[in-house]
């Protein structure tokens, strides 16, 4: 199959694309910023995502090189994708998920009333703006607090606000900078994982798939993206699964998706946020992708018809 790859720079991009070439796919990589060649068969520069005409662009080239499978990998454009993946030409499917799940998972706002209105498990939330001041935040949440863009590319920006050796007072200054396009998470403490989910549109949700991978180092210590990761045993983190396949279902997402859970001082598990896309660690859990290839007639990868 010939396979073009968005965000092949990233880590998210160049694992899909390599494993898709070591299973025998021709990948198209291509990325905003210059990559090395080796990351795909052939890699190519595109506009920002935010550009005008990234659409057309990535038309061109799913044209002149007969792509048949689109794979966004950037947070950026996903909502852009899924609101144009029927645009493309006859034969080409964009691997993403319909649109308005699609919106309310590139919203961590969004993201967390929608799944705590369907009853799965999320950390104390709200905006900046519910509280008059990080300390009324801090006493209804019980102590450190977590904030970070509502809509933002992976771990950029998250900061933990807490009563260290100052009193607060750094906790306080960033605070005051903040608006309503940040959220505000009660902060868990425990051990943090990003299982990985194949969801279907046309079955039971038995035939998904779930796999959970615990982040052992994160890049900024308490927070940030995974460093390094290992795959559990299902009956290690049953728990965790079962939340990660809640989350998934109530956001009517289907397709790969990327998901990051904390356990908090009691041991359950919360989910801090999803992304409707393959993550960086899915070579972790192959059958994710193999799962997803083995569908490949047209328009039945999500369970359409085009």
């Amino acid at each position: 199959m010939r396979v073009l790859v968005t965000g092949v720079g990233g880590p998210a991009g160049l694992s899909l694309a390599r494993q898709l070439m070591d299973q025998g796919h021709w990948v198209l990589g291509v990325d905003m910023q210059p990559v090395h060649g080796s990351a795909a068969d052939a890699v190519t520069v595109v506009s920002p995502s935010n550009s005008p005409g990234y659409l057309w662009e990535l038309r061109g080239l799913v044209a002149a090189n007969g792509i048949e499978l689109v794979v966004p990998t950037v947070s950026d454009e996903l909502v852009l994708l899924s609101e144009a993946r029927d645009c493309f030409a006859p034969g080409v499917e964009v691997l993403i998920a319909d649109p308005a799940p699609v919106r309310i998972a590139n919203d961590k706002y969004f993201t967390m009333k929608c799944l705590s209105n369907a009853g799965v498990a999320v950390p104390g939330f709200g905006l900046p703006g519910d509280f008059s001041s990080v300390n009324e935040a801090m006493a209804r949440f019980g102590g450190t607090l977590v904030v970070k863009p509502r809509v933002s590319r992976g771990g950029r920006g998250v900061r933990i606000l807490e009563r260290a050796a100052d009193g607060g007072r750094n906790a306080a200054r960033i605070w005051s900078s903040l608006d309503d396009s940040w959220i505000v998470q009660r902060f868990a403490p425990g051990t943090e994982y990003a299982p990985v989910v194949l969801r279907h549109a046309t079955e039971s949700e038995e035939h998904n798939l779930v796999v959970v991978l615990e982040k052992t180092e994160l890049k900024d210590g308490r927070v940030g993206n995974a460093i390094s990761v290992r795959r559990m045993e299902l009956s290690a983190a049953a728990d965790v699964a079962h939340v990660a396949g809640a989350a998934a279902a109530a956001l009517g997402l289907t397709g790969p998706i990327d998901i990051d859970i904390r356990r908090l001082p009691d041991g359950t598990p919360v989910v801090l946020e999803v992304n409707a896309r393959f993550g960086a660690n899915s070579a972790y859990a192959p059958e994710l992708l193999e799962g997803l290839l083995r569908r490949h007639v047209p328009g039945q990868v999500l369970g359409r018809t085009i």
